[in-house]
């Protein structure tokens, strides 16, 4: 009998060893060597408040703002305005109270079906579009490739991505900005601030079944045991850097779906770049895109694959690439 058990044993080691190769080949000949940085000839630009053709900044140019916030929107013609009249509201009283303050807000159309791109540019011709400017993509990237559009166009000394639906509170940004200054000095003017939903887990977890709680828990297990250590919650989409850092780490970042900002916080650990998680308000609102099953298991496969790709060396971080 013993000798049954120590033989299944070994066939389950062996099997789970002859697995874990498969799925590596498999990540390592599927991979894409490099980030697909290339834009759309109709992407190079924007639309100015008078409804004309100006060409997009870089991110390699000199910053002439101190925040830019990038927006990424699919289908967000409902949900967009009360987001944009938090985040423009808080900006102009800030700019009225301290005149010097500078920003702008950048709204990424990811290839919406809906009327998202004209929602966005009434801000642009209610605000000028030296504040606001509205990019909209040829087909849809995902977000993290949406925000990677906004940020490779910005202007700003720091630039935070912020979602559409509004969850996070907008003035919230100011913690951030603490976060970031209390990091300092920061090794090549890179840095990080994450906002966090951490302190609301006991919360969240009342109002969820067991079985989303079991998904929770196994998505942050996988994450910490896979990709990124010391990061209670990644995925929450109100993230501040330095210019250096984001142009840093986007240049460099693959996955363009739901779990990039894992790859993304993983390449800053990679490049040593300092990051704090702060705290921030957070309400859960209506109209998710995540279907919870499905979403759950592609992120699980994108961080299998996030490890696999960068062990075998079929990804390499290497030095910024400007985009095409």
């Amino acid at each position: 009998m013993s000798s049954l058990l120590l033989q299944l044993a070994v066939l389950g080691v062996a099997l789970a060893a002859a697995a874990l190769i498969l799925i590596s080949f498999v990540a390592f000949i599927t991979a894409t060597k490099m980030p697909h940085l290339h834009q759309h000839e109709d992407e190079k630009f924007f639309l100015n408040a008078r409804g004309q053709k100006e060409t997009l900044p870089s991110i390699w140019d000199s910053p002439t703002k101190q925040l830019s916030v990038v927006v990424p929107s699919y289908n967000e013609e409902k949900r967009l305005p009360i987001m944009m009249d938090e985040a423009l509201g808080y900006l102009e009283e800030r700019q009225k109270q301290d005149p010097t303050f500078t920003y702008e807000v950048i709204v990424v159309d990811d290839g919406s079906k809906d009327q998202t791109s004209k929602v966005a540019f009434k801000y642009c011709q209610k605000y000028g579009s030296d504040k606001v400017r509205v990019i909209t993509l040829v087909k849809n990237r995902g977000k993290g490739g949406a925000i990677r559009m906004g940020i490779f166009s910005s202007r700003g000394e720091k630039i935070l991505m912020a979602d559409a639906d509004g969850a996070t509170k907008f003035p919230d940004v100011e913690k951030l900005e603490k976060g970031l200054n209390d990091l300092q000095p920061w090794p090549e003017q890179m840095a990080i601030a994450c906002g966090s939903r951490a302190h609301l887990e006991k919360e969240s977890i009342a109002q969820r079944s067991y079985f989303r709680t079991l998904l929770m828990y196994g998505f942050h297990f996988l994450v910490w045991f896979l990709c990124v250590k010391g990061i209670r919650d990644t995925q929450c989409g109100f993230k501040l850097f330095t210019r250096e850092a984001a142009s840093r780490t986007f240049s460099s970042l693959h996955i363009e779906r739901w779990a990039f900002d894992v790859e993304l916080l993983y390449i800053a650990q990679f490049f040593k770049i300092p990051i704090a998680e702060i705290a921030v308000n957070w309400t859960e609102i209506e109209g998710s895109k995540l279907v919870p099953f499905w979403s759950w298991l592609q992120m699980g496969k994108d961080l299998l694959f996030i490890r696999l790709r960068y062990l075998t060396g079929a990804w390499r971080l290497e030095q910024t690439k400007k985009m095409n």
